[in-house]
């Protein structure tokens, strides 16, 4: 289905949302099934901001333990529960080890009581319990790690996620519902009647058309560009977001076997080495940023930092540029506090301008959902459910096996696996494209499991405009090295024949 432009400035909304990130996303879901009439643009892709630029983590957040924001923590660990059960396809279990060296700043009993207390405020949201390692029992799980002053370490478990496809299917689900959605279309000023806001006004910045759009009610889920929609109603507006830079590496191979908490030794911070996508994901950091939004990218100090930290624990491992597969930078949109970056509370803020528009800042990802049901409640003046249940568009049970599928459709089984891995109960909305062009079923390349009526799904029902949409949210392709460079080749072969003739 393609962007409804038209549907846009025809009539007035209950609700026009602005942002499609994962909490923009969210509110338009909820509202939708709520009833009301929702609008939501966003000025580029769906979840191409900080919604897409994340660790891939659905987590508690152990490290917010050290700062005593037990409620956050709980919190968190029960919507990781629901984003487990709402979506196992993108929502997957995931084993940590945090090795435990003798010089560390945390100590073992610190890191030990850490995830104790983890367990503890999970509840019977436990995913599995968990446990002490001797030395020899780390280096038998991680046999690379040093050995140098280790003196243990332990095991807990939080879980993995495909971010840019969790904030679509919470667009594709509101879509269903009746909301109205539109990547690539950006707020450019408010409309206000007797000094309350009534409306947009709004640009495709693909064809460059501008129009308005009326809603009684507006809400701005932006992130990081909060201070800027601030300032674009009220040029005095004060601050009320502190971005700060994320900064992530994907390095070619299979660094660690599972997982790696470790603490960093130069700034006492933590940071990640996850497996992801048969390579490894290296990150993050955390510094003040305050340019533009539109303008973050890693620096070299960045890559610097996450390469010497990796090296120190790994020295076996020849850490190169050479390696790197790609780099990312995202803006965590803290609710404005002095102090260090990594200190500051990861808590979300609801708040209301003199013009009556609602904005939501702060927060994490992990409690999207709380997030967006708080909003609304202040929009609508009305208390929501808080029912554990959260379906989203490829949620429910397959029943079917892949390798039954599989020969149905002419597939090899791990094709079938990989679309239902990505696509939930949705995969046979893809297959379907197969039935009517058999070429489909192709490959993209054989670098991967992806096929060609993939492509077309995601410029027919995903709503892709652009090749990077598909490269780097609908298939995550970006993440995983092409030597040919015969993936966006294919891709961009499909957008260019879809924007000359109209179909794919």
């Amino acid at each position: 289905m393609p962007r409804d432009i038209s549907s846009l400035y025809n009539g007035a909304f209950d609700l026009l949302i602005i942002g499609g990130g994962i909490n923009g996303a969210a509110i338009a879901n909820l509202a939708a099934g709520m009833g009301k009439r929702i609008a939501l643009i966003e000025k580029n892709d769906f979840g191409s901001g900080t919604s897409s630029k994340s660790t891939k983590l659905i987590h508690g957040g152990i490290r917010y333990l050290e700062h005593g924001e037990f409620d956050l923590v709980f919190e968190s660990l029960r919507e990781r529960s629901i984003q487990l059960k709402s979506a196992p396809h993108l929502v997957k279990p995931l084993e940590f080890l945090i090795p435990i060296y003798e010089d560390d700043a945390r100590p073992g009993w610190m890191l030990k009581l850490g995830v104790f207390l983890y367990d503890f405020l999970s509840f019977n949201h436990k995913i599995r319990p968990h446990r002490s390692l001797k030395i020899d029992e780390v280096l038998q799980l991680e046999p690379g790690l040093k050995k140098a002053g280790l003196k243990g370490g332990v095991i807990y478990y939080d879980a993995q996620m495909d971010d840019a496809r969790l904030v679509l299917e919470n667009i594709l689900c509101a879509r269903t519902q009746g909301a109205i959605v539109a990547n690539y279309v950006e707020s450019t000023g408010f409309v206000k009647e007797n000094g309350k806001a009534t409306g947009v006004k709004a640009r495709d910045t693909l064809s460059g058309q501008t129009f308005f759009i009326k809603a009684k009610k507006i809400v701005c889920a932006v992130g990081p560009w909060t201070n800027e929609l601030l300032t674009l109603e009220h040029p005095q507006a004060r601050p009320r977001v502190r971005t700060t830079k994320g900064v992530h590496i994907v390095y070619e191979g299979q660094i660690s076997r599972r997982a790696l908490l470790i603490p960093s030794r130069q700034d006492n911070r933590v940071f990640f080495i996850i497996p992801w996508m048969g390579h490894s994901l290296i990150g993050t950091t955390d510094t003040d940023f305050s340019a533009s939004p539109d303008s973050v990218k890693p620096s070299s100090e960045d890559i610097e930092y996450l390469l010497g930290e990796s090296s120190r624990v790994f020295p076996d491992v020849n850490f190169e540029r050479a390696k790197i597969i790609t780099t990312f930078a995202g803006l965590r949109p803290l609710v404005w506090e002095e102090g260090h970056p990594s200190a500051i509370s990861r808590k979300h803020l609801i708040f209301e301008s003199f013009g009556g528009i609602v904005y939501l800042a702060g927060g994490k990802y992990t409690t999207y959902r709380v997030m967006a049901l708080e909003t609304l409640e202040k929009i609508f003046k009305q208390p929501l459910s808080r029912k554990m249940d959260y379906p989203l568009y490829g949620s429910g049970p397959i029943k079917e096996q892949a390798a039954e599928v599989a020969h149905s459709y002419g597939l090899s089984p791990a094709v079938v696996q990989s679309l239902m891995d990505r696509y939930g109960i949705r995969y046979r909305n893809v297959l379907d494209f197969i039935q009517k062009d058999s070429h489909l079923k192709e490959s993209i390349c054989d670098c991967g499991m992806e096929i060609k009526a993939q492509i077309v799904y995601a410029l027919n029902v995903e709503m892709a405009q652009k090749a990077e949409d598909i490269i780097w949210r609908r298939l995550s392709l970006g993440y995983r090295k092409c030597p040919t460079g015969q993936c966006r080749r294919v891709i961009e072969e499909f957008v260019k024949n879809r924007n000359e003739t109209g179909v794919v």
